[in-house]
């Protein structure tokens, strides 16, 4: 494995915006408004903001012809679409509706709500996760500083309403945390880490498979009591998962018993906006050794034994993977 030269937050965050050529930009920038305002509309695609109000000028021309029951019609068609293969249980018919279900969990920067997604009168129909950031209404993201190290955005200006918390530049961290969830999500899939299939983003809203059973989400690993054969299969997994994130020059950045689920037995990661490239970041490294304390920790709290979850031997395994040792 070698070095990570630069952070794939790079491309799929700047991909994110629109971004005219350096001397139009220049240009535009002298008649710009204040920081609480985005840019004038432009030619080429569509910043997030006309998008999403182009959205919801389209929700409420077409809003009389929704079937009973839909909230709107699927945004598939709009939005940044997950990896291919795509799982066969997922409905990606541009005819099919959404419907939201009901609150799954509330965060500090995001809410979770189970939605179906199906085609009207057909038997076709899948549930998703909608993880939804808050932007304007949110003054915080919890320890967002560190993690945005290592991370650019190509605009002074967007840089500036960032770092000064203006209302506009919380929406551009709102949708920094869901680019880069949905990036994470999308690359840690295709390289086979037990993470949520990342179905779409559009905006502040990542919809992800559904880790659960008939509506009903999975278990945190914090509210299970395995038993000693369940607890070292639990920690094997979770090694073979850290070892994935590993090779990729990643690391969670926020790991706990609280992010993980156990769905039939298998452990899954979730909760990955804030995932840190362990060479780029300048607290990567001290970011893994966080995870892997707070997980060993939980570990051997519940009776696995402090030789298998010995916390500096797993942390130089990884950073060896990593290719940083």
């Amino acid at each position: 494995m070698r070095k990570h030269e630069r952070s794939f937050f790079d491309d799929d965050f700047d991909a994110s915006f629109d971004h005219a050529d350096d001397l139009n930009w220049r240009a535009k920038r002298r008649s710009a408004r204040d920081d609480d305002e985005p840019n004038p509309t432009r030619r080429g695609r569509l910043t997030e903001e006309a998008r999403d109000r182009l959205g919801r000028q389209r929700a409420d021309a077409v809003a009389d012809d929704l079937p009973e029951g839909a909230d709107r019609w699927s945004t598939w068609g709009d939005a940044d679409q997950g990896p291919e293969p795509r799982p066969e249980w997922l409905v990606t018919d541009l005819s099919a509706v959404d419907r939201d279900l009901g609150i799954v969990k509330t965060g500090k920067e995001a809410d979770v709500f189970l939605l179906e997604r199906a085609l009207p009168g057909g038997d076709r129909s899948c549930l998703l996760a909608a993880k939804r950031y808050r932007s304007n209404d949110h003054r915080m993201f919890h320890r967002d500083a560190g993690y945005l190290e290592g991370r650019r955005m190509r605009r002074s200006r967007e840089m500036r309403a960032v770092e000064n918390r203006t209302s506009f530049g919380r929406n551009l961290i709102a949708e920094q945390w869901a680019v880069a969830e949905f990036a994470a999500l999308a690359r840690l899939w295709q390289l086979g880490a037990p993470v949520p299939y990342p179905v779409q983003r559009a905006g502040t809203e990542v919809l992800l498979e559904f880790v659960g059973t008939d509506g009903a989400a999975a278990p945190r690993l914090a509210q299970l009591r395995p038993g000693p054969d369940e607890l070292l299969d639990l920690w094997r997994q979770l090694v073979d998962a850290l070892g994935v994130l590993a090779s990729a020059g990643l690391a969670h950045g926020d790991l706990s018993a609280f992010n993980l689920m156990v769905h039939d037995g298998r452990l899954v990661l979730i909760d990955l906006p804030q995932v840190v490239d362990v060479a780029a970041n300048p607290r990567g490294v001290e970011f893994l050794e966080r995870d892997v304390r707070n997980v060993a920790g939980w570990f051997t709290s519940r009776g696995l034994p402090a030789d298998l979850a010995d916390p500096a031997d797993l942390v130089d395994l990884l950073l060896d993977v990593a290719g940083l040792r």
